[in-house]
């Protein structure tokens, strides 16, 4: 069976917005992000394990609040104390991550079907986020990454990169079509690809 994905219905691609006589290169990209495994651990309280000895994919946790460890397939939120985020296009992370991460010291739940994951790129993408989320992220770097809230939606915002700006931006599947059509029509002043 194939896993539908949550924006499958209303992803559009193609050039919308403010784009006249733009290159496109200099536009925004909004993109669904599929094929992704997400993974919430949490350290229980009566953990015999230390967390920075944990390795996963050869990425350590975090425990500095609103880092990100990563490599070219795995990124490690630091989602709250003693809990991340795993995000992966690994096929085999959920039985690395349950080999490292035993259920006496972790709880370890798969949450990829519940997450709609949308990816935008470019120059204004920060522009587009301060539109309806509370973050500073003239502050905000590469490698950060925080739960907030746009337009009233919780989501996770991760920064993947910053050449061009690139976020990951994750929020529950159920409110994934509102949170495409907030970020869509914020990203309409500036133009922008659907990919």
């Amino acid at each position: 069976m194939t896993a539908i994905s949550p924006l499958q219905s209303i992803h559009k691609k193609g050039l919308f917005g403010n784009h006249y006589k733009k290159n496109e290169l200099d536009l925004l990209n909004i993109s669904e992000v599929k094929d992704l495994t997400i993974v919430q651990i949490v350290e229980h309280r009566r953990s015999k394990v230390q967390s920075n000895s944990v390795r996963i994919d050869g990425l350590e946790f975090s425990l500095q609040n609103s880092k990100v460890s990563s490599n070219k397939e795995t990124r490690i939120l630091w989602s709250g104390p003693n809990t991340w985020l795993v995000i992966s296009e690994k096929e085999n992370i959920v039985e690395i991550i349950e080999e490292m991460c035993n259920s006496e010291n972790f709880a370890v739940t798969d949450i990829s079907h519940s997450r709609a994951v949308i990816q935008i790129k470019g120059l204004q993408a920060k522009e587009i986020l301060k539109k309806g989320c509370p973050l500073n992220f003239n502050e905000f770097e590469k490698n950060n990454c925080a739960g907030t809230v746009f337009h009233g939606i919780n989501i996770v915002v991760d920064f993947v990169d910053n050449n061009p700006n690139t976020f990951n931006l994750l929020t529950l599947r159920s409110f994934g079509e509102s949170f495409y059509h907030h970020i869509t029509d914020a990203a309409l002043e500036f133009g922008y690809v659907g990919v």
